[in-house]
């Protein structure tokens, strides 16, 4: 008899990374594709303001921290979502690791329906736009350390979504 398609889990599988995908959902931060000039007697290219980092509202700042992520094993249930109501949030890989990216658009709560995931290639990060859904960090294989851009000050800036309460259950694998 065929499984019913209601108990079946929604699978999510990332696709590559790139800012025309990603735009609804924020700034792929990379070197790649983007304009540059010379500084310090042409010894450097500087890409110049690769993301907005907006970080000000209700009198925060921007702050830089290191994030160290430990891999999950896949294929794993999505749990919860979160988002910043009061910032954007980005995140820029050191050690040239793929990570993946799950995110939904803003809105109250999270429709399984409307996740998205990509696989960044090491090199690119990612810079959420305020309010943007988006899972914690996702290391792949191994421990993964992130430069990360946020805000610092007081207020609530991080709203959780539990997923799969009463909604379908979805599943990130990494293929089809």
């Amino acid at each position: 008899m065929p499984a019913d398609d209601s108990t079946l889990p929604r699978i999510l599988t990332p696709v590559a990374l790139s800012p025309e995908n990603f735009k609804p959902y924020g700034d792929v931060i990379q070197t790649a594709g983007k304009d540059f000039h010379y500084i310090n007697n042409r010894q450097v290219a500087r890409y110049h303001d690769l993301a907005e980092v907006d970080t000000l509202e209700e009198g925060g700042k921007p702050g830089i921290s290191l994030f160290v992520a430990q891999p999950y094993a896949y294929p794993m249930r999505i749990a919860e979502m979160e988002r910043h109501p009061l910032s954007s949030q980005a995140f820029i890989p050191l050690q040239g690791r793929p990570f993946l990216i799950v995110v939904a658009e803003p809105g109250e709560t999270v429709r399984p329906e409307a996740l998205r995931a990509f696989i960044s290639d090491g090199t690119q990060g990612v810079n959420y736009h305020r309010a943007v859904w988006h899972h914690m960090l996702l290391a792949m294989d191994e421990p993964a350390t992130f430069v990360v851009v946020d805000r610092i000050g007081s207020g609530p800036n991080c709203d959780i979504c539990a997923m799969n309460d009463g909604e379908e259950t979805v599943m990130l694998t990494l293929s089809d």
